[in-house]
C-alpha cells in the first residue's frame, strides 16, 4: 500500500485508471509512470494529453526527479505530478517547489515519519533560501 502527501497531510489516491510504465506507453494513456532518467522533453508532444505524470525516485539522495519535475511544468504540463518512492519528509518542501502536487510514500515510510513531519514542511512557499534572502 501507499499513502499519498499533501499539503493537507495524507490521504489516500483518489487517481482513477492505470498508471503505466512509460516503457509500456501506446500513445493512448492518461496517466505515466515515468523512470528518474526520463528526458522530460521526449514526453512534450504527449503533455496535453496526460492527466498524471508519477515520477520516480530509485532513492532519496537520487534529485533526478526534481529537475524532471521542473521541466515538466517549463514545457506546459498542467496535470497532476506525483514524486514516487524514496522521498522523505525533509525533501517535501523542494518537491513542491520544483512542481510536484503531492508526493506517493509507502506505508512502512509514513510509518518511521509521520503526517506532522511532513506538514511541518507543507508551508512551503514561505520557507525557503529567496524569501529568507527578501526579509
Amino acid at each position: 500500500m501507499t499513502v499519498l502527501v499533501t499539503d493537507d497531510g495524507f490521504r489516500a489516491d483518489s487517481w482513477n485508471g492505470p498508471i503505466v510504465p512509460l516503457a509500456d506507453d501506446d500513445g493512448t494513456v492518461r496517466a505515466l509512470d515515468v523512470p528518474s532518467d526520463t528526458d522530460p522533453a521526449s514526453l512534450k508532444d504527449r503533455i496535453d494529453t496526460l492527466g498524471l505524470i508519477r515520477v520516480d525516485f530509485p532513492s532519496f539522495s537520487d534529485g533526478r526527479g526534481f529537475t524532471i519535475a521542473r521541466q515538466l511544468r517549463l514545457l506546459g504540463f498542467q496535470g497532476r505530478l506525483r514524486a514516487h518512492g524514496h522521498v522523505i519528509a525533509d525533501q517535501y518542501a523542494m518537491a513542491r517547489r520544483c512542481g510536484f502536487d503531492e508526493v506517493e510514500i509507502a506505508d512502512d515510510l509514513a510509518e518511521r515519519q509521520p503526517e506532522d513531519q511532513w506538514l511541518a514542511r507543507a508551508n512551503w512557499q514561505a520557507h525557503n533560501y529567496q524569501a529568507r534572502l527578501r526579509g
